[in-house]
């Protein structure tokens, strides 16, 4: 069974957790980056009901404990990787706030427009974006089973597989995290196939 993440925990718990491998600095710019992600989302919640900041610690979460992430901009990033894509923030606004690499980061996981074109555009993504995706999408499909509608579970595993699996190649902690999903939810595929 491959390790699970949880935001629920909250912000200030993940932070008192990091602060022995996060320097102070880094700690300060993440908790602007939540705060900021906490007012731009409000309400918004995740398919299964649980708010949406949990979603964003999770990704955080992964980088941080899972793949030992350091990097200010790669971490602050991926608490901000859906402000774009699912608030009226513009990337202007990310740039102005968080600086150029930043906004660079989260402009490469948004999505606008074509979906398939989108997925592969993140091909060619550098490799903080990709390690920002690759972490937002185990926060997407580690509780896939609650998603409330099976067609959509179906068809997130195989798009999953298709799209982000192979993004994964060359970065081992990763490659092992979805291979291990990737067997515990095979039959997901199947139910795609009926």
């Amino acid at each position: 069974m491959p390790r699970t993440f949880d935001g629920s925990v909250g912000w200030a718990a993940l932070r008192e957790r990091f602060a022995d491998r996060l320097d102070t600095g880094t700690l300060a710019a993440l908790d602007d980056a939540v705060a900021f992600a906490a007012e731009r989302h409000g309400d918004q919640r995740r398919p299964a009901g649980e708010p949406y900041l949990e979603h964003l610690l999770e990704a955080l979460e992964v980088l941080v404990d899972a793949t030992g992430e350091r990097d200010p901009d790669t971490l602050r990033a991926a608490v901000l990787h859906d402000v774009v894509e699912d608030t009226p923030t513009t990337v202007g606004e990310v740039r102005e706030r968080f600086g150029d690499r930043v906004a660079e980061l989260v402009g490469w996981v948004t999505k606008s427009g074509d979906r398939d074109a989108y997925l592969a555009r993140l091909r060619d993504a550098p490799d903080a974006a990709i390690a920002v995706k690759l972490a937002d999408r185990i926060s997407n499909v580690q509780r896939l089973r609650t998603h409330p509608r099976p067609a959509k579970r179906a068809s997130y595993y195989h798009e999953t597989v298709a799209t982000i699996v192979p993004l994964a190649a060359g970065r081992p902690w990763f490659e092992e995290w979805y291979r291990s999903w990737q067997a515990e939810h095979a039959d997901l595929d199947l139910d795609r196939l009926a």
